[in-house]
């Protein structure tokens, strides 16, 4: 082969390109068809509140509906490119891919190698959790950026001791903290894991770090104060917002609202992420091996190598005593790998504790999972990590690109997309009685003007008062509707559903491949003058 070919593959796979490769690779999986799906419940709450704070400037901290920061900043998106969902699920998507440029960030600080960060890159660009929550209104993926960048940013910190970047930790730690009440989790447990590093004098501080740290919380503590206060409109909530948020929190998830067994996450691990899950135990392993050796480990330098341990010492050494592997191991990124792992089994117990159970929740465990399956990436590990990256993609592929509804767990309640149909009715409708107080998302599709042909009751109503107000379209709970009404048509469409784990957990080894069975939906009864489907240019059910 010509020296000259030989060198341009190596530069056209060269650290840098392969990085942007994977980052492009993040975008367009993040990117692509981003109004695929429909509105999730919670995502049209929060784009409707998004959007009343555009139009008439209200809004007020209620911790129902989580931290300020995802409220300003949509709002801002629909000021600049007009409200919609795909304007919605910009930012989200956007903070998501984010991710991976701070990882590459880490990287040069000298807490990852190269193969390590592509790895990790790569995990962050294709976990089918991570893409699926970046498509998606809520705060979790903003949490989790915000949650990496302070990281990124007391490394940096340690490294250069420069004032900015105890600012831009602030920054961070402020807009996280403006984001969900479960962001003091990854900040009690940085704490914990900082004091004793410090206190065992395995991290050194600036000299200005006493200055540095008060700059950083002033910083902090601003945000808060900005966002929560409403910009000043609520002052109110700088004193009782604290206690309100937890209040809330602990009631939550003391009623165990949406409950789920202990071991929940690892199931969403096992059904989406098992490529990682299983790397993070081989590399907690490796790391065990590696600083916690019993005697009885000591290994010759043969198969010292293949649990990672090639590394440690002079491979001219016969044996790896204890005492060696110990004392050649401990660095900056051993102990960067120790946090990780702190950091992963934490968060996995503490989500194992909170009563809900909710699928976003996940990548906050999964993040850490990342950094611990990169630990010690020999020429092997990379194969296996890069081939399983096929599972994942498959993975992401069918939970985000399918445009129909899915028996996924993943989704949690997510609206259906019998949706369209309805809505479609509703457009050529010129007026809609909802008799029901299931109704989401059309407070958001139909917000506005768009909202003046409906006839909004919350329950339902009396049969005479129907025939009075004489709509084109009644729309009912199916638990408490009509048998049937005088001049229309009846027609059920699920409105939301979810994986029903009563009617899979007896095949569970058959629902992994097949990803099939009955889901749970929550329904309504749709009562349709003639001819409205043809009006709709949709075609009639089947009767």
């Amino acid at each position: 082969m010509p020296a000259g070919f030989q060198s341009r593959i190596r530069t056209w796979f060269s650290f840098r390109n392969l990085f942007l490769i994977i980052f492009l690779l993040a975008l367009l999986l993040r990117f692509s068809v981003l109004d695929l799906k429909l509105f999730h419940h919670d995502e049209a709450v929060h784009a409707w509140f998004a959007w009343n704070l555009m139009t008439d400037g209200s809004y007020a901290y209620d911790p129902m509906y989580h931290g300020p920061f995802l409220y300003y900043v949509t709002a801002g998106m629909f000021s600049l490119f007009g409200d919609s969902d795909i304007v919605a699920r910009i930012l989200p998507s956007l903070f998501g891919a984010a991710i991976i440029p701070v990882v590459y960030w880490i990287h040069t600080l000298g807490y990852l190698d190269e193969r390590q960060t592509l790895v990790a890159s790569l995990f962050v660009a294709v976990s089918p959790s991570l893409v699926y929550f970046s498509r998606f209104l809520r705060h979790d993926i903003f949490q989790l950026f915000f949650t990496v960048l302070i990281l990124a940013a007391i490394l940096a910190y340690l490294e250069r001791g420069r004032l900015r970047y105890a600012l831009l930790t602030g920054l961070a730690i402020g807009c996280g903290m403006s984001l969900k009440e479960d962001m003091p989790i990854f900040l009690v447990l940085l704490t914990i894991f900082a004091l004793a590093s410090i206190f065992r004098k395995k991290i050194r501080l600036p000299e200005t770090w006493l200055r540095d740290t008060v700059a950083g919380l002033i910083v902090t503590i601003g945000i808060m104060v900005v966002l929560y206060s409403s910009f000043g409109m609520h002052p109110e909530i700088i004193q009782t917002g604290w206690i309100r948020a937890y209040e809330h929190w602990v009631a939550m998830h003391g009623m165990c609202r949406i409950c789920g067994p202990w071991f929940f996450y690892i199931l969403l691990f096992l059904l989406y992420e098992v490529p990682i899950f299983l790397l993070a135990i081989f590399g907690t392993a490796q790391f065990a091996v590696r600083h916690c050796p019993l005697h009885f480990l000591g290994t010759r330098v043969g198969r010292a190598g293949k649990v990672g341990l090639e590394t440690v010492v002079d491979p001219s050494a016969e044996v790896i005593t204890p005492q060696q592997a110990q004392r050649a191991s401990w660095d900056k990124k051993e102990l960067f790998f120790l946090f990780c792992i702190f950091w992963m089994l934490s968060s996995m117990a503490a989500y194992a504790y909170i009563g809900e159970k909710v699928p976003w929740l996940i990548i906050h465990q999964l993040l850490p999972m990342i950094f611990v399956s990169v630990y010690l990436m020999t020429p092997r590990k990379t194969v296996i990590a890069v081939i399983s990256c096929l599972f994942l993609i498959v993975m992401t592929c069918h939970v985000c690109f399918i445009p129909a509804d899915i028996n996924e767990p993943i989704v949690q309640v997510q609206n259906s997309e019998d949706m369209r149909t309805v809505m479609a009715l509703i457009d050529a409708s010129d007026t809609v009685v909802i008799a029901s107080e299931n109704y989401w998302p059309l407070p958001w599709y139909y917000r506005g003007e768009r909202w003046e042909r409906m006839r909004f009751y919350g329950k339902i109503i009396d049969e005479p008062l129907v025939y009075q107000i004489d709509p084109d379209m009644v729309i009912t709970h199916d638990l408490n509707s009509y048998a049937a009404l005088e001049g229309f048509n009846k027609t059920t469409y699920k409105i939301s559903y979810w994986f029903s784990i009563y009617d899979n957990e007896h095949r569970i080894p058959e629902y992994y491949f097949k990803r099939d069975g009955k889901l749970g939906s929550i329904n309504i009864d749709v009562f349709t003058k003639p001819g409205l489907f043809e009006k709709a240019g949709i075609p009639p059910p089947l009767v």
